[in-house]
C-alpha cells in the first residue's frame, strides 16, 4: 500500500478529482496549504506598495492506494494537475505500513 500526496495548484482540485474518481479512487483528503519551490513567490502591487509574497496558495491531495494502483493514480494526477507552467507542483509516493478503518476494524488494504 502507498499513500501518495500530491500539492497542486488549487483550481486543477476539481479536475483531479474527477480524474481519481473515473479511475475508481474512491476516498482522497484535501487540505488548502501554502507553500513554494523554484517558484520563490511573486511580487504584487497593493495600495501603490510592492510586497513579496513568499507563500502560494497550493491544495494537498492525500490518497491511500493498494500497490497495483500506484501508476494509474499518480498517472491521472499528472494529466489533470498539468498546466505547463511553473508551479504545476509535485507527487510524492510514500509507503504505508499499516491502514485500519475505525468503524469496522478492518486492516489492510480492506481499509483502503
Amino acid at each position: 500500500m502507498k499513500l501518495i500526496t500530491a500539492v497542486i495548484k488549487p483550481f486543477k482540485l476539481d479536475d483531479v478529482r474527477e480524474a481519481l474518481s473515473d479511475i475508481g479512487v474512491q476516498g482522497i483528503t484535501v487540505t488548502e496549504v501554502k507553500g513554494f519551490g523554484r517558484q520563490k513567490g511573486h511580487t504584487e502591487l497593493y495600495r501603490g506598495a510592492e510586497y513579496v509574497v513568499d507563500f502560494l496558495p497550493k491544495v494537498k491531495i492525500e490518497v491511500a492506494v493498494a500497490d497495483d494502483s500506484v501508476e494509474p493514480t499518480i498517472e491521472a494526477i499528472s494529466k489533470s494537475a498539468n498546466t505547463g507552467k511553473i508551479g504545476d507542483g509535485k507527487i510524492f509516493v510514500t509507503a504505508l505500513e499499516q491502514v485500519i478503518r475505525i468503524r469496522t476494524g478492518e486492516t489492510g488494504e480492506e481499509a483502503i
